[in-house]
Protein backbone atom coordinates (compact mmCIF):
# COMPACT_ATOMS: atom_id res chain seq x y z
CA UNK A 1 0.00 0.00 0.00
CA UNK A 2 3.23 2.49 0.79
CA UNK A 3 4.41 1.73 -2.47
CA UNK A 4 0.90 3.06 -4.64
CA UNK A 5 0.74 5.73 -2.46
CA UNK A 6 4.38 6.89 -3.42
CA UNK A 7 3.86 5.79 -6.86
CA UNK A 8 0.46 7.90 -6.70
CA UNK A 9 2.32 10.82 -5.29
CA UNK A 10 5.44 10.28 -7.78
CA UNK A 11 2.87 10.68 -10.77
CA UNK A 12 1.39 13.51 -9.59
CA UNK A 13 4.74 15.52 -8.62
CA UNK A 14 5.43 14.04 -12.14
CA UNK A 15 2.28 15.46 -13.76
CA UNK A 16 2.95 19.43 -12.23
CA UNK A 17 6.04 19.54 -13.18
CA UNK A 18 5.43 18.91 -16.88
CA UNK A 19 2.48 21.04 -16.81
CA UNK A 20 4.84 23.64 -15.39
CA UNK A 21 7.53 23.02 -18.22
CA UNK A 22 4.80 23.14 -20.87
CA UNK A 23 3.54 25.73 -19.77
CA UNK A 24 6.86 28.17 -19.69
CA UNK A 25 7.49 26.81 -23.01
CA UNK A 26 4.18 28.02 -24.34
CA UNK A 27 4.73 31.29 -22.91
CA UNK A 28 8.09 31.56 -23.98
CA UNK A 29 6.98 29.95 -27.71
CA UNK A 30 4.22 32.77 -27.96
CA UNK A 31 6.38 35.32 -26.35
CA UNK A 32 9.11 34.32 -29.07
CA UNK A 33 6.50 34.18 -32.43
CA UNK A 34 4.99 37.84 -30.95
CA UNK A 35 8.65 39.14 -30.80
CA UNK A 36 9.10 38.10 -34.15
CA UNK A 37 6.22 38.91 -35.87
CA UNK A 38 6.58 43.04 -33.90
CA UNK A 39 8.32 44.33 -36.97
CA UNK A 40 5.71 42.99 -39.39
CA UNK A 41 2.83 43.48 -37.15
CA UNK A 42 4.12 47.46 -36.12
CA UNK A 43 4.25 48.25 -40.19
CA UNK A 44 0.65 47.00 -40.21
CA UNK A 45 -0.74 49.09 -37.98
CA UNK A 46 0.84 52.17 -39.51
CA UNK A 47 -0.36 51.45 -42.56
CA UNK A 48 -3.77 50.68 -41.31
CA UNK A 49 -3.46 54.57 -39.02
CA UNK A 50 -2.31 56.24 -42.00
CA UNK A 51 -2.69 54.85 -45.73
CA UNK A 52 -5.73 52.59 -45.03
CA UNK A 53 -7.55 55.57 -42.10
CA UNK A 54 -10.19 57.43 -44.25
CA UNK A 55 -9.80 60.26 -41.70
CA UNK A 56 -5.82 60.28 -42.42
CA UNK A 57 -6.72 60.48 -45.99
CA UNK A 58 -9.11 63.75 -45.65
CA UNK A 59 -6.86 65.41 -43.44
CA UNK A 60 -4.09 64.95 -45.38
CA UNK A 61 -5.90 65.72 -48.69
CA UNK A 62 -7.29 69.39 -47.21
CA UNK A 63 -4.01 69.80 -45.83
CA UNK A 64 -2.15 70.21 -49.00
CA UNK A 65 -4.92 72.52 -49.46
CA UNK A 66 -4.36 74.70 -46.42
CA UNK A 67 -0.36 74.82 -47.03
CA UNK A 68 -1.40 76.12 -50.43
CA UNK A 69 -3.43 78.64 -49.54
CA UNK A 70 -1.47 79.57 -46.59
CA UNK A 71 1.41 80.74 -49.43
CA UNK A 72 -1.53 82.36 -51.49
CA UNK A 73 -2.56 84.69 -48.50
CA UNK A 74 1.48 85.35 -47.63
CA UNK A 75 1.91 86.11 -51.64
CA UNK A 76 -1.22 88.72 -51.26
CA UNK A 77 0.07 89.96 -47.82
CA UNK A 78 3.62 90.80 -49.97
CA UNK A 79 1.60 92.09 -52.50
CA UNK A 80 -0.38 94.27 -50.28
CA UNK A 81 2.75 95.70 -48.39
CA UNK A 82 4.76 96.48 -51.27
CA UNK A 83 1.83 98.65 -52.82
CA UNK A 84 1.66 100.40 -49.92
CA UNK A 85 5.43 101.08 -49.81
CA UNK A 86 5.72 101.92 -53.40
CA UNK A 87 2.46 104.41 -53.09
CA UNK A 88 3.15 107.57 -55.09
CA UNK A 89 0.45 109.46 -54.57
CA UNK A 90 0.47 109.03 -50.15
CA UNK A 91 4.10 107.62 -49.36
CA UNK A 92 4.37 106.39 -46.12
CA UNK A 93 6.15 108.38 -43.58
CA UNK A 94 9.72 106.93 -42.38
CA UNK A 95 8.51 104.70 -39.69
CA UNK A 96 5.80 103.37 -41.67
CA UNK A 97 8.28 102.22 -44.14
CA UNK A 98 10.21 100.71 -41.60
CA UNK A 99 7.55 98.84 -40.21
CA UNK A 100 6.15 97.62 -44.00
CA UNK A 101 9.65 96.47 -44.79
CA UNK A 102 9.67 94.42 -41.68
CA UNK A 103 6.51 92.96 -42.22
CA UNK A 104 7.57 92.10 -45.80
CA UNK A 105 11.10 90.14 -44.42
CA UNK A 106 8.35 88.15 -41.48
CA UNK A 107 6.22 87.12 -44.46
CA UNK A 108 8.43 86.44 -47.11
CA UNK A 109 9.93 83.53 -44.45
CA UNK A 110 6.69 82.63 -43.57
CA UNK A 111 5.44 82.17 -47.21
CA UNK A 112 9.27 80.32 -47.31
CA UNK A 113 8.24 77.85 -44.54
CA UNK A 114 4.71 77.14 -45.92
CA UNK A 115 6.46 76.14 -49.18
CA UNK A 116 8.97 74.11 -47.54
CA UNK A 117 6.67 71.89 -45.61
CA UNK A 118 4.34 71.79 -48.52
CA UNK A 119 7.43 70.20 -50.58
CA UNK A 120 8.49 68.07 -47.57
CA UNK A 121 4.80 66.51 -47.15
CA UNK A 122 4.37 66.05 -50.70
CA UNK A 123 7.42 64.04 -50.92
CA UNK A 124 6.41 62.04 -48.25
CA UNK A 125 5.41 58.55 -49.87
CA UNK A 126 2.89 57.63 -47.30
CA UNK A 127 0.86 61.55 -48.18
CA UNK A 128 1.73 62.16 -51.80
CA UNK A 129 -0.71 59.72 -53.07
CA UNK A 130 -3.98 61.81 -51.33
CA UNK A 131 -2.34 64.92 -52.83
CA UNK A 132 -4.79 66.53 -55.25
CA UNK A 133 -4.41 66.21 -58.77
CA UNK A 134 -5.35 69.89 -59.04
CA UNK A 135 -2.27 70.79 -56.62
CA UNK A 136 1.14 71.12 -58.13
CA UNK A 137 3.28 68.73 -57.18
CA UNK A 138 5.18 70.76 -55.26
CA UNK A 139 5.78 74.68 -55.16
CA UNK A 140 8.26 76.94 -56.52
CA UNK A 141 9.64 79.39 -53.81
CA UNK A 142 11.15 81.53 -56.79
CA UNK A 143 7.93 81.94 -58.41
CA UNK A 144 6.51 85.07 -57.88
CA UNK A 145 2.63 83.71 -57.46
CA UNK A 146 1.60 80.05 -56.77
CA UNK A 147 -1.39 78.85 -58.25
CA UNK A 148 -3.72 76.07 -56.29
CA UNK A 149 -6.02 74.84 -58.17
CA UNK A 150 -6.02 74.20 -62.19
Amino acid sequence: MFKEGSRLIGYTLAGIAALAAFTLIAIYAFGGVSQLTASFRGETDKKNRTVGSGAFRIATYEEFFDLCASVQTSEAQLKALTDELDDKDHPPTADRAENIRTSITAVKASRAESITTYNSKASQEHRSAFQDANLPARLDLTAQETQCAA
